[in-house]
């Protein structure tokens, strides 16, 4: 069952048109580790509790939070908290905050200074997501139990081992940072956000719950 109407309509609309089906096979084969990390904790009627990770936690680990937080409500799974962190905390990106504007999302800034806080919902009644930059293993993000989703190859590489991860599954995407200040600045923020939420449409419309 999914719960569509309980998104802004912006964002319904989205979804209802992301197109799984431009997903290669070899990428599903990348994704199939979340979906079953995600499907044993339904199993087993546990919470699920997922942290992207990426360098600077400035741009791709925080669309793929808000996108699967968002994705989980849709696709009504219980029990799932979605977070992100960095190697290092810099700060959420501007662009980040606009594409998400701009597919639908309410956001209010709740504090100012280099790394400003911002509430971030989906959905009228739900709760926001908390978005602001922080180290992987901040005292925000969960200690134990949790799929640590590496989103950066960078990040991927430097980090082998985090600490409490249940599981450890690299899912990279290209940075939308390569073309910060260019004409391309927009679109390519919005497609890598599109490929995000298509692919973690996949992975929600796997779980059966």
């Amino acid at each position: 069952m999914t719960t569509t109407d309980c998104l802004f309509e912006k964002i319904g609309n989205i979804v209802s048109t992301l197109k799984t089906e431009t997903i290669s096979n070899e990428r599903k084969e990348t994704l199939q580790p979340l979906i079953d990390f995600i499907q044993s904790k339904v199993n087993d009627k546990k919470d699920i509790r997922i942290n992207f990770i990426c360098t600077h936690n400035s741009r791709r680990s925080h669309l793929s939070q808000i996108w699967a937080q968002t994705l989980a409500h849709h696709f009504n799974i219980p029990n799932v908290r979605c977070y992100s962190g960095g190697t290092e905390a810099t700060a959420l990106f501007p662009m980040v905050v606009q594409t998400l504007q701009d597919s639908g999302f309410q956001i209010e800034k709740l504090s100012e200074g280099t790394n400003p806080v911002y509430s971030i919902k989906y959905g009228e009644n739900e709760h926001p997501v908390i978005g602001f930059s922080k180290k992987l293993d901040s005292a925000f993000n969960p200690a134990s139990g949790f799929a640590a989703i590496m989103t950066c190859s960078q990040a991927d590489g430097g980090c082998p081992f985090i600490v409490g991860a249940e599981k450890r599954i690299p899912i990279t995407f290209e940075d939308p940072k390569a073309f910060d200040n260019t004409p391309l600045q927009a679109a390519k923020y919005s497609e890598r956000s599109l490929q995000i939420a298509t692919e973690l449409f996949y992975v929600f419309s796997q779980i059966n719950s």
